[in-house]
């Protein structure tokens, strides 16, 4: 169902900044929830074994989720009248592939409390390509340069509080801590290079629904044919698959998480940009410390130092985080963001009146388009074999407290809902 044109005008466009922001943190906190199972890796299963069963988890919840909200007749018809964007998606899912496997290595070696801020310099990378390729922060006033510039070199300090945390380990862990630093800053490093693809997309007028559910291809072939290789063959593959079935449950859901998560992020990037949308989605630094010092138990029996540099790090980057959300974008500088989205709809012969229509949070390709039986059958499917590996899961032989885990699970539902409600209401999940 899609918006009326004439009420759509009425609603002021400030609330978009809103939207964005209440996006931003929303993604936050289920993008931080995705991380918890990855600790599978320290029960002895292999990182592409682990990032594959949340890939496909993630595949899972991508075809579904958009099925469910807007019907695959909409997926499709975006896609058909914005093709160019295919490729890109496939690019963009292939380097989160990769990424993701970084993380887990990282939180092997580092742990999840000190992985997460350091793979969230990925905003530093989105604020840079934000700034060349798409004008964002061009003709912004000296007050949004200065929270965003200073949030950037906040976030810098608390990535080398963090990394510098991981020196009081013992001589027989720096090398291996080591590897998980370099893991995790390359990890950043590809997510902020996906960015990219987001920003395109959302210029261009595309539903982040549908991007999505193109991305995932790139992210399942690009994760399986790393697996394939790293664990010796299909024989091999298979034959760890097998011995990890009752751990599957849990990995498919971290990416039924990541997907809730990454479905906001979006929402962020195309209201906000990704200059200020990235870094607020990263307040997950804040969530996946609280998994990783509550829920394991990360910072127990350390001292009092190497926590007091984690707890500051953390502090600093958040902080940067906030003061760059709240730079909101001036008028001149929307006229830059202008554009850019005129610039691509020259180069792809786009509508630009749709287009414009898509950008302000309405929505031009929803008219004319039904819903068909099959949705119902991709989701029922989707339920099943997430019910089928339920059935076989068993509790990973970690030490958790369930009372924290049950506590910040309750927090991120609420957040969900007050989030989802908003988009619902303003754009249609446009």
């Amino acid at each position: 169902m899609s918006q009326d044109p004439g009420r759509e005008s009425q609603r002021p466009a400030g609330s978009l900044h809103n939207l964005g922001v209440i996006s931003g943190l929303a993604a936050g906190a289920w993008l931080g929830m995705a991380e918890a199972p990855t600790k599978l890796v320290n029960a002895g299963f292999s990182p592409f074994l682990i990032s594959l069963g949340m890939v496909a988890g993630v595949f899972v919840a991508r075809w579904t989720l958009p099925a469910a909200l807007k019907g695959t007749g909409y997926v499709f018809k975006d896609l058909r009248e914005k093709p160019h964007l295919i490729a890109w998606a496939i690019l963009a899912g292939a380097l989160w592939a990769v990424a993701n496997t970084l993380t887990v290595f990282a939180i092997r070696d580092v742990g999840l409390s000190i992985a997460f801020p350091l793979w969230n310099t990925n905003s530093l990378v989105g604020l840079l390509f934000g700034w060349l390729f798409f004008n964002e922060l061009r003709n912004a006033g000296p007050g949004q340069w200065a929270r965003v510039l200073g949030g950037a070199v906040a976030i810098v300090i608390g990535a080398c509080m963090l990394a510098y945390a991981t020196s009081y380990e013992s001589a027989g862990l720096s090398q291996r801590s080591a590897g998980g630093i370099l893991a995790a800053l390359g990890a950043g490093l590809l997510w902020g290079t996906m960015y990219i693809p987001y920003r395109k997309a959302y210029i261009s007028g595309m539903n982040p629904l549908s991007f999505v559910t193109v991305f995932t291809v790139g992210e399942l072939v690009t994760i399986g044919l790393l697996s394939v290789y790293f664990e010796g063959g299909p024989a091999n593959l298979m034959q760890a698959v097998r011995s990890a079935r009752p751990a599957l449950f849990w990995l498919f859901l971290g990416g039924f998480c990541w997907v809730i998560g990454d479905i906001f992020q979006q929402y962020a990037a195309k209201y906000i940009g990704i200059g200020r949308g990235i870094p607020l989605s990263n307040t997950n630094q804040l969530w996946g410390l609280a998994w990783g010092a509550l829920v394991f138990g990360e910072l127990s029996g350390r001292g009092a130092t190497h926590q007091a540099l984690i707890i500051a790090g953390s502090a600093v980057m958040i902080a940067g985080a906030i003061a760059i959300s709240r730079a909101e974008a001036p008028a001149s500088e929307q006229s830059s963001w202008q554009r850019a989205v005129s610039r691509e709809c020259v180069r792809y012969g786009l509508d630009a009146a749709r287009v414009e229509s898509a950008v302000r949070g309405q929505d031009p390709v929803g008219k004319g388009v039904q819903r068909n039986w099959w949705e119902g059958v991709i989701v029922a499917a989707a339920a099943g074999i997430f019910v089928w590996l339920a059935f076989l899961a068993e509790l990973p032989p970690l030490e958790t407290k369930l009372f924290w885990a049950w506590l910040i699970g309750v927090a991120s539902v609420i957040l969900l809902l007050v989030a989802g409600t908003m988009l619902w209401k303003r754009t249609r999940f446009s």
